[in-house]
């Protein structure tokens, strides 16, 4: 059994964060929202409480029955998380007047108290609320403080519960990977989940759940879907079938090189070459959600097709990964973007569903590609949405749009590769922009199309950097683009960081 530690999720930007630092330690986490807590699984060796945008105050702040875990398992609560202990135990939490946000050194420890063990006074944290604990209850001693928040952290007496009000999973705390092994100890996790350990896991689970089930696995050519690939390839190997979909919105000369790839994997693929389907349902379709639901239907009735013409099919795999996931639904409801491969299937298909990476980040996916011996040039691959260029082309698509990206897009990644900077970024791509201008080539004017590069450098897609390529490469982009790609006349790099912005444009 794999034993895990739970995170609750009361809404803060940093809770994937904890989650990440945690698998860091060879520990594995999941979050869940605040009022959702597994209270019957009996892998669980430990909860944090993460933070939140809201005051534990608020009549509509994120609540739930601490009681019913609390004492049962170790508990840290992080920042709200610590509040909410000490609100709800009789203590005061009050608005601290001005924001305590930044750095801050911690000036009183009890250096024999297990969680802050081998840290020392001085320590530098990050804080980051508007509310402090004024008033602790009784039960409740200050372990650590700082020059302006007094119960920095605290522990509850004859009870495995802590709280801090700074943020240990940030860069800034120091000592916050300290503080968070020591949790884990306190756990008695045997910190022992490893890309080798996870895919001997999920390998035997997959052969519990599919036993002798056929399946189908929406290939895209990414690395997620790959990977995917690969482990159900291990654990049914002949009865799974790769149905790898060209909706005319892949790479230039995507398709042909991603089927040479699977084959040397001794996949059993299906090509299904599907354009004028997708051209024709997207023909005059400018909002980015509806071309994204227009697509993900599409791979759904592609998909169908397929399996209809397949004997006893009975699961559909996909390369869902954990950021697809949180960012498709949050706590509060809110779809930031909805994913293709996410959230479920038509009652049609008669098929279930099975995401072997569903709780992965991307950087974890591709550990796990390297553990099962897979090609770099699979492994590497910069992320790739499942709508493909569709998403890449903003406004209506068109053959002659897809024609102009490709080309566009093919100079960029060719050269990023050439100058040897496509593995120092997370992520590169170009967007076609519903924008035309004028511009001059030989003595005639001319008035077409504008492209935008983009590039982040990132961990996991939950958040990224704008890449600062040189600017003589960019120069040599935007020469070879608008020399050789018909229909382009500028070319503009987008500095924009997420957040606020995502890295896709749709």
């Amino acid at each position: 059994m794999q034993e895990k530690i739970i995170i609750l999720d009361f809404g803060s930007q940093t809770t994937q964060l904890i989650g990440r630092r945690i698998r860091e330690l060879n520990t594995y986490c999941e979050i869940v929202p605040y009022n959702k807590f597994p209270y019957d699984d009996p892998s669980v060796k430990g909860v944090i409480l993460s933070g939140s945008p809201y005051s534990v105050y608020d009549t509509a702040a994120f609540k739930t029955d601490l009681s019913a875990f609390r004492g049962r398992f170790p508990l840290l609560g992080i920042c709200y998380g610590a509040q909410l202990l000490a609100h709800t135990s009789g203590g005061k939490v009050e608005s601290a007047g001005m924001r305590e946000y930044g750095r801050a050194h911690l000036t009183r420890l009890d250096g024999n108290d297990r969680l802050l063990q081998g840290l020392q006074t001085g320590s530098q944290v990050w804080m980051s609320h508007g509310d402090t604990i004024t008033q602790l209850p009784r039960t409740f001693n200050i372990i650590a403080s700082t020059d302006d928040v007094a119960a920095a952290a605290f522990k509850v007496e004859n009870e495995n519960t802590w709280g801090v009000q700074f943020h240990p999973e940030v860069y800034h705390t120091e000592d916050g990977m300290k503080i968070l092994d020591n949790f884990l100890t306190i756990c008695g996790c045997s910190k022992n989940w490893t890309p080798a350990s996870f895919i001997e896991l999920t390998v035997k689970e997959l052969k519990d759940k599919l036993g002798d089930d056929k399946v189908i696995l929406a290939l895209s050519g990414g690395v997620d879907s790959s990977v995917t690939a690969v482990l159900l390839n291990r654990a049914i190997g002949k009865n799974l079938t790769c149905i790898f979909v060209d909706h005319g919105l892949l790479r230039k000369n995507e398709f042909a090189k991603v089927m040479k790839a699977y084959e040397a994997l001794n996949l059993n693929v299906i090509g299904v070459n599907a354009h004028d389907k997708f051209y024709s349902e997207l023909q005059g379709v400018e909002e980015p959600e509806q071309k994204r639901k227009i697509i993900g239907k599409g791979f759904i009735d592609v998909f169908d097709e397929e399996a209809r013409k397949l004997k006893d099919i009975k699961w559909l795999g996909q390369g869902t990964i954990y950021p697809d996931v949180i960012e498709s639904l949050s706590i509060t409801g809110t779809v930031i973007k909805s994913h293709h491969n996410v959230g479920g299937l038509p009652a049609k298909m008669n098929l279930k569903l099975v995401e072997p990476l569903r709780l992965l980040f991307k950087d974890e996916v591709r550990r796990v590609g390297y553990e099962l011996g897979m090609p770099e040039n699979l492994i590497k691959r910069h992320p790739f949405p499942g709508p493909g260029l569709g998403i890449r082309i903003l406004g209506d698509v068109t053959p002659e749009k897809v024609r102009v990206l490709q080309d566009a897009d093919d100079i960029y990644i060719s050269l990023m590769q050439e100058w040897g900077l496509y593995d120092s970024v997370w992520q590169a791509c170009t967007i076609l922009l519903p924008i035309r201008s004028v511009g001059v080539m030989g003595d005639e004017r001319t008035y077409e199309n504008t492209v935008a590069l983009r590039a982040v450098t990132s961990t996991d897609a939950m958040t990224a950097d704008w890449a600062q390529l040189p600017y003589d490469f960019l120069a040599k982009v935007s020469n070879e683009i608008i020399n050789k790609v018909k229909g382009v006349n500028r070319v503009v790099y987008d500095i924009s960081s997420k957040p606020p912005s995502t890295i896709e444009w749709e």
